[in-house]
């Protein structure tokens, strides 16, 4: 898709990071936005800057973990605007540590938001796009879901769920001749604060003393090689322009430890075992 103008894109997570950026840059080539987050107060102060300039939007409240709050999405979007054309799965929240350690519920609310999320968006707005016989998604995974890196578990089985999900969509929709783009964005560090997710978390959250603990040590590390929400909104635009499937936002880095985990897998090694520390900063 290269003609936006006029056209719909509807986004979760637009309350910040990510989201807030994509609508941000769909605003900028005119397009009408359809803006949800599972937090009023963010979606309020996205909705309040690009009203201020000038854009034609709609709002509403959305936990994507539930498939009826999609299916309202996707009710509300065709009623407003009549169709979809660009569909972002962004909504993500973060998770990790140690497999044995972590309680059941907890993997249930990674997945719920970061897989089943995807799965809503895509059960309730793919049909109408094949109809309309024009449409884009991007589903939002991370570098996560490409590697395996030791005490990340719920974060990074789920973006590994998200990167096949795409790809068996895009694989599908191909064999149905179906005018319908798919790309899958793999970002490395960006400055969206999903280290502080927690917060979102049902049940008991952590303590503050810990979360700010948490922010203090992931914070100190992201800005050293974190870019923009921005810059990876631009290189999302251009990669639908151009319908690229994966987008990574840090080239070098990204291949270099994509690289490393396929020779593994190729040359019968174990796991690289890399981390945060080990990303080469492009």
């Amino acid at each position: 898709m290269q003609d936006f103008e006029g056209k719909t894109a509807v986004i979760t997570g637009a309350g910040s990071g990510i989201g807030r950026a994509l609508a941000e840059a769909a605003a900028r080539r005119g397009m009408r936005l359809m803006l949800s987050d599972i937090e009023p107060g963010p979606l309020a102060e996205t909705v309040s800057l690009l009203q201020a300039e000038g854009a034609e939007l709609a709002q509403m409240a959305c936990d994507v973990s539930d498939e009826g709050q999609v299916a309202d999405l996707a009710a509300q979007t065709r009623a407003t605007f009549g169709a979809a054309h660009l569909l972002f799965n962004n909504a993500g929240v973060g998770g990790g540590g140690n497999l044995w350690e972590l309680e059941p519920a907890y993997w249930r609310w990674v997945l719920d938001v970061n897989l089943f999320g995807v799965i809503h968006g895509i059960h309730h707005f793919t049909q109408g796009m094949i109809d309309q016989g024009e449409g884009h998604i991007i589903n939002t995974a991370s570098i996560a879901g490409l590697m395996s890196a030791p005490t990340t578990g719920p974060y990074t089985v789920s973006k590994h769920a998200v990167v096949a999900i795409s790809e068996l969509l895009h694989g599908e929709l191909r064999q149905a001749n179906a005018p319908v783009g798919v790309s899958v964005l793999c970002p490395s560090f960006v400055d969206t604060r999903i280290y502080a997710s927690d917060r979102l978390r049902p049940g008991t959250p952590p303590s503050s003393e810990e979360q700010e603990a948490v922010e203090e040590l992931a914070g100190a590390f992201f800005v050293k090689v974190c870019i923009s929400p921005q810059g990876v909104a631009e290189q999302v635009f251009s990669a639908i322009e151009s319908n690229q499937f994966y987008i990574l936002t840090h080239p070098e880095g990204s291949h270099a430890q994509i690289e490393s985990r396929m020779r593994s897998i190729l040359d019968g090694g174990v796991p690289p075992a890399s981390g945060p520390g080990d990303f080469p900063i492009s």
